[in-house]
């Protein structure tokens, strides 16, 4: 067998189902780990936070 056949047919079956495999297994971390959903949550907020005005310098106080 040549050796273009031999790998399209470890990427067409074996490969296939280990990318898949790893695919959803990262779907899967992102969506259930421990611990971080608040801090996640948060900076996926950033930019809805301040629609009506810019946000004040760091050293700022808002009044």
């Amino acid at each position: 067998m040549e050796t273009y056949s031999l790998l399209r047919e470890f990427a067409d079956s074996w490969m296939l189902l280990f990318l898949f495999t790893f695919f959803v297994s990262m779907a899967l971390w992102v969506i259930f780990r421990p611990g971080s959903s608040k801090t996640y949550r948060d900076v996926a907020n950033i930019p809805f936070r301040h629609e009506d005005k810019p946000a004040p310098d760091s050293g700022d106080k808002e009044a």
